[in-house]
């Protein structure tokens, strides 16, 4: 039995073939991965099941859900299968979400709006879906808000509202994406678990190829609109035939970055550190219980410590709440320490003030995860390119920065004319070397980044990776990775931090942390992280 059926179906919009005769079936109890870099078509294979394809764009084929045609439905009743008949889980659950409701009262709206039940029923059909996704009352109250949850309990209360109307089709669009790797074991679970026990079809779209490996029935690849390649993951990844494929692949495994060459005159490890941290504590104060209760705090860095050569590069894991990015915002002189301290060029750095450390601050920069969230819509690219420079002493004239922008946008692999365009009309991976070129504009010893390679697929992670590569070799730099990918960390880092509570449980060279874990910790994070091993067959 087919529960979608999409046959020779096309989409064109404004004169652009988006989709181009696709065709896959999704059966009950059944999960298939649509996989393939961004631009691919996957997203829009989503929408366009449920009726959600752009204004004024062209459709041939079919798309049936349990033998109905959904393509000739008017938007009514496209209404009462979405959410009914068919659910959708997002990538970013907090776009999701109404910020303002409970978790409880969400989930309950989706119930009331498709159904006749009264309030106290759909309340009682949101309880009982929220414990099947794994948050109980007792320690999840359905008064709670989606900012008083972490990542991974926000994306189970989003796959909650998708399956409160009992849909027999799931949609997942990159549901792990933001996730570190034992919550996205968790999801990955929960959702597997949904299907084999209720039947659900689950379309899994996703640009992780180790990701999808160990759940999916069926994988299927999209490469520029077009099913390329078609399988079992096993026959798909094992014995790849399309060379799209291939190239995916290959990029699942980074290339490892060669460490940049030591100052000149002495070996790297004998050199003076680039910035030192000794025994960082950071603590946050917790909400009273009451207006006379005590005052409690959550201790999120506790005696942390490392040093940062120059052109060392340096990785921090952990997951979610270990306190990778506390630690990562008092390095950078953010967030002031409750105790120890940090030194960057020999100098005070945590301990000064804002005016002492603003003539060091061109010497650390910042790439962030999602380039967007730091840039002003408004602006071009080369005003925001050269933001930076106004804290040189003095700052360059006006086509001094322009030719110093322009040479930036080359070094990243973009082109000088790119300085007159917004951040809007790129790509996620162009943005991403439109914040590098950023960082870049001062000449810093060390660039810090934050999950920038999370929101990427394999091919432009691949690219972005060799770019920093390239750079650290030309100009020396140091680079402090904070990372849930540990194919990121492997590829790009020298040393590697492991957190877990606030505190480092495990430090050393790269290759041997990850290869020989000794910390329990280390071991149930590389446990936890999918590989394409288990797909290969002899």
């Amino acid at each position: 039995m087919t529960l979608l059926d999409i046959q020779d179906f096309s989409l064109t919009v404004a004169g652009r073939d988006i989709l181009k005769s696709l065709s896959l079936t999704v059966a009950p109890g059944r999960i298939v991965a649509l996989v393939g870099a961004s631009g691919s078509g996957k997203s829009m294979t989503a929408l366009s099941v449920l009726g959600l394809a752009p204004p004024g764009a062209r459709i041939r084929g079919s798309i049936r859900l349990g033998g109905r045609e959904l393509t000739s439905l008017s938007d009514r009743e496209m209404d009462a299968v979405r959410g009914r008949d068919v659910g959708l889980v997002f990538q970013e659950p907090m776009t999701a979400l109404n910020p303002v409701l409970s978790i409880g009262a969400q989930v309950a709206e989706t119930v009331r709006v498709h159904t006749a039940a009264s309030r106290a029923e759909a309340a009682r059909i949101a309880d009982a879906i929220l414990t099947r996704v794994g948050l109980p009352a007792d320690r999840f109250p359905r008064s709670r808000r989606p900012h008083e949850l972490s990542g991974g309990q926000r994306q189970r209360v989003a796959i909650a509202a998708a399956l409160a109307l009992r849909p027999k089709l799931l949609i997942a669009d990159e549901p792990t994406t933001a996730l570190d790797v034992t919550t996205q074991a968790r999801i990955l679970d929960l959702l597997v678990d949904l299907v084999r026990r209720d039947g659900l079809g689950l379309l899994l779209i996703s640009h992780d190829l180790a990701l999808v490996a160990g759940v999916a029935d069926q994988v299927v690849v999209l490469h520029q609109g077009e099913v390329v390649e078609a399988g079992s993951p096993a026959t798909v990844f094992n014995t790849p035939q399309h060379p799209y494929t291939r190239r995916l692949l290959a990029a699942t495994e980074p290339v490892r970055r060669q460490p940049a060459p030591p100052p000149p005159g002495q070996p790297s490890s004998l050199a003076a550190p680039l910035l030192v941290a000794r025994g960082i504590v950071r603590d946050y104060p917790l909400p009273r219980a009451s207006w006379w209760g005590k005052a409690t705090h959550l201790r999120a860095v506790d005696q942390a410590s490392l040093a940062i050569h120059r052109g060392e590069s340096v990785g921090i894991v952990g997951e979610s709440g270990s306190g990778k990015s506390t630690l990562l915002r008092t390095l950078l002189a953010a967030d002031a320490p409750q105790g120890g301290e940090v030194r960057l060029l020999g100098q005070p750095w945590s301990a000064a003030t804002e005016a002492a450390r603003r003539p060091l601050r061109r010497h650390v920069q910042m790439v962030f995860q999602d380039p967007v969230g730091s840039f002003d819509p408004r602006w071009r690219v080369e005003r925001l390119v050269a933001e930076p420079l106004a804290l040189l002493d003095p700052p360059p004239g006006a086509a001094e920065r322009r030719r110093r922008m322009e040479d930036l946008l080359v070094q990243v692999g973009l082109a000088p004319e790119d300085a007159d365009r917004h951040p809007h009309e790129f790509s996620g991976g162009q943005r991403q070397r439109i914040a590098i070129a950023r960082a870049l504009a001062v000449s810093p010893d060390l660039i810090a980044f934050d999950e920038a390679t999370s929101a990427l697929d394999v091919l432009t992670r691949a690219q972005i990776l060799d770019l920093l590569a390239d750079l650290s070799q030309r100009l020396g730099l140091a680079y402090l990775v904070v990372s849930h990918d540990l194919a990121v960390v492997r590829a790009l880092t020298d040393r590697v931090l492991v957190m877990q509570g606030g505190r480092v449980v495990e430090e050393g060279p790269t290759l041997e942390v990850l290869n020989r874990p000794r910390h329990p910790y280390t071991t149930s994070l590389l446990a936890a992280t999918p590989t394409l091993a288990g797909t290969q067959v002899a």
